[in-house]
């Protein structure tokens, strides 16, 4: 298929020096760098940029060309599918290798959203949703997956004790990242128990429930498999799925993640493998609800017994299957354009041991969700280490 080369990341936060351009520049640069890749031959770029009002910049593509002179007049793409945008540029990358159009790529993923105030990054958020339905719902994103998570607890019982087991284990876990925007083991109590730093944010959702608005980036360098017979790393892709489901909620029992299923399903088939001979799992937590509803679409536990792989550890760092071992977007923040990127790049560096303070003891193969909307566009990577 094709085999990530080299990588690069910023820390994730609120970056105030920093602006969309500049962050592009960085991470393309230390990406090349990484890979051993001169920008004369990389053949194609894309960019994942969300963006949605967070900048006033919206056409920019081309800012990745100022990384370096021998990018100029590369064939450059801004990619866009929600918080799904950087694993869709990842998947545009191996379009152009396996169509024989390229052999080097450079993918690039970044937001900018700190600078955005409150109620515009809420309303920005938003457009990632059924506006015709959806778009008045009180409390923005949060309170879209706080309807998510007030059926859940319906239908399966309160869950709140799982909710606050998934934000402290991927707090825990995101102490070691450099790279998160929280760096604190914020503790199960804290995380269970609302309270003036903790508050509820939208149905049983609180603070603790909810990623974070971020600015970072990231970007990867794909090559082809004969390129990378002579790289430094190689990092191959063992499968991909992109499943795209309605993107009205209405139209979907919104707790199955269907789309997310399928594309589970569809990824370890054409990998051949078994969700239990994966090393390691990064899923879209965008909300800790979003993670436990996707405990039971990958397939770890049915419907309605997520919770459990919470409670009991099997998700923990040193559990059966750990989850989020990065601290995910819960710990590490969430710029949406960067997200889908930044899973591929902490991927590898685990894979290739090299995921400083993070590390997988003997991991050999990751898996990799990226979700768009609300169970929207589903991406599905499965990675193993070549050299």
């Amino acid at each position: 298929m094709a085999d990530i080369i080299g990588w690069a990341h910023s820390p994730f936060g609120r970056l105030d020096g920093e602006t969309v351009e500049s962050l592009v520049i960085t991470v393309a640069r230390a990406a090349m760098d990484h890979a051993g890749v001169a920008a004369e031959d990389v053949d194609e770029i894309f960019l994942g940029h969300f963006n949605a009002g967070f900048s006033a910049q919206d056409f920019t593509a081309a800012l990745v060309l100022e990384a370096a002179p021998g990018l100029r007049f590369k064939p450059a793409t801004r990619v866009e599918n929600a918080c799904a945008t950087g694993s869709a540029a990842v998947h545009q990358a191996l379009k152009a290798i396996g169509s024989g159009q390229a052999h080097v790529v450079l993918v690039v993923g970044v937001e900018q959203m700190t600078r955005t105030p409150g109620p515009e990054v809420g309303r920005n958020l938003l457009r990632a949703s059924y506006v015709a339905e959806e778009a008045d719902v009180a409390g923005g994103f949060a309170g879209l997956f706080g309807h998510i998570a007030e059926l859940y607890f319906q239908r399966h019982g309160d869950q709140s004790d799982a909710l606050a087991a998934i934000a402290a284990k991927n707090h825990a876990n995101g102490v070691g990242n450099p790279y998160a925007q929280i760096r604190k083991d914020l503790g199960f109590d804290f995380c269970r128990t609302p309270s003036d730093k903790n508050p509820f944010v939208a149905g049983p959702l609180k603070r603790t429930d909810c990623s974070l608005v971020s600015d970072g980036a990231a970007a990867l360098v794909i090559a082809s498999d004969e390129v990378a017979r002579g790289a430094r790393r190689a990092i191959g892709f063992r499968a991909t799925a992109h499943v795209q489901d309605h993107l009205a909620m209405s139209r979907r029992d919104i707790l199955a993640f269907e789309g997310c299923a399928r594309a589970w399903s569809q990824a370890l088939a054409q990998a051949g493998m078994d969700l239990g001979d994966l090393s390691f799992v990064e899923t879209h937590d965008c909300f800790t609800i979003a993670e436990l509803i996707e405990y039971e679409a990958m397939g770890l536990a049915p419907a309605g017994r997520g919770a459990q792989m919470a409670l009991d550890g099997t998700t923990a760092k040193g559990g059966r299957l750990p989850v989020n071992p990065s601290g995910g977007l819960k710990a590490k923040g969430h710029p949406i354009g960067a997200t889908g990127v930044s899973m591929h790049a902490l991927t590898a560096m685990q894979l290739m041991g090299e995921a400083d303070g993070i590390q997988v003891p003997k991991a050999t193969v990751g898996g990799i969700f990226n979700m768009g909307g609300t169970g929207v566009a589903n991406y599905v990577s499965i990675l193993e280490r070549k050299a």
